[in-house]
């Protein structure tokens, strides 16, 4: 077995993923590819297929492009995944300004830059919420927007509390097997080896050698739980600035003029009160229940793929 420790292709999963959600045929081809924003910071996606994308898909906060493998594998079309600032390969923000306003315009640069024609554009959590603030000022760009369990006002950072108290810890390890064990002593990664392929893909060597999470969340929650006083302050700004955030939200979908499909996992963050609200400020949007928690993507990536396919080949 090869040891996650071990330096190998970040695309050498593909077939056994394929295999095991039954998806026939050969994997794309997959090709990282990276972009210089003018401010110095660098933005990384990744791309499959031979010929120019047809979707592009956005990540949640604490996960990477990688999340959307399965889902692009059942897919079928060409696309690109896009590593949100601060996550993956891209570059994190000295300002830790996450929100999708902020946001949006390195995505439109990516997409300007990686694809040639308006994109089905999906997202989920942060990236659905960015999604849409990106078809909101860029509609050049978009030709149809699919959020994946998340609508204006909910807290992209709730979840379980062990993976709160799993990124709160070290920021830094001797090897990613050590990450391995850590994550499966909490619970989480579900396999071994699934473990390892998250932790192989959400992770790097720095120059030291050690080990560390790739996106930018783990080590500022490390630091708020180093220091609980600066934490609660912080905390007291978040939820001044939820509202803002939750408006904010709102006015993007309401500018939005491509088709908009709201996907809710009928065990994550969406409730049938949120996704009501939702209906009723986005009338011509459409609403689909999946059998998922907040990941649609990894937990139903057969189902999620087979929709997007249908709004990408939809007139």
């Amino acid at each position: 077995m090869v040891r996650v420790s071990e330096h190998f292709d970040e695309f050498s999963f593909l077939p056994a993923q394929a295999a095991d959600a039954g998806i026939a045929g050969p994997a794309p081809r997959g090709e990282r590819v990276s972009l210089a924003l003018a401010d110095g910071r660098t933005l990384s996606g990744l791309r499959y297929g031979d010929e120019a994308p047809i979707v592009t898909f956005l990540h949640g906060a604490g996960l990477n492009a990688h999340t959307w493998d399965t889902t692009i594998l059942a897919l079928g079309l060409p696309a690109l995944a896009i590593d949100l600032p601060g996550h993956g390969d891209s570059s994190w923000r000295d300002d830790a300004a996450y929100v999708a306003r902020v946001l949006a315009p390195d995505v439109a640069a990516g997409m300007d830059a990686w694809t040639t024609s308006p994109q089905v554009l999906v997202g989920q959590s942060l990236g659905g919420l960015t999604a849409a603030a990106v078809a909101a000022s860029h509609p050049d760009l978009v030709r149809d927007v699919v959020v994946v369990d998340i609508t204006p006002g909910i807290d992209q950072s709730a979840g379980p509390s062990q993976l709160r108290d799993f990124f709160a810890g070290p920021t830094d390890w001797a090897t990613r097997d050590e990450l391995v064990e850590r994550a499966l002593s909490f619970g989480l990664g579900g396999s071994r080896r699934a473990a390892e392929r998250g932790v192989y893909l959400n992770s790097r060597v720095r120059a030291d050698g050690r080990v560390e999470w790739k996106h930018h969340f783990a080590h500022l929650a490390a630091a708020a739980a180093a220091d609980p006083e600066s934490s609660a302050r912080l905390a007291g700004r978040q939820d001044a600035l939820a509202s803002v955030l939750g408006e904010s939200g709102w006015q993007d979908l309401a500018g939005v003029r491509s088709p908009i499909t709201l996907v809710r996992g009928d065990r994550g963050y969406v409730t049938e009160a949120d996704a009501a609200e939702f209906a009723r400020r986005v009338p011509a949007a459409s609403v689909v229940v999946m059998a998922s928690g907040h990941n649609v993507q990894e937990e139903q990536p057969t189902a999620l793929g087979d929709l997007v396919r249908t709004r990408a080949r939809a007139d």
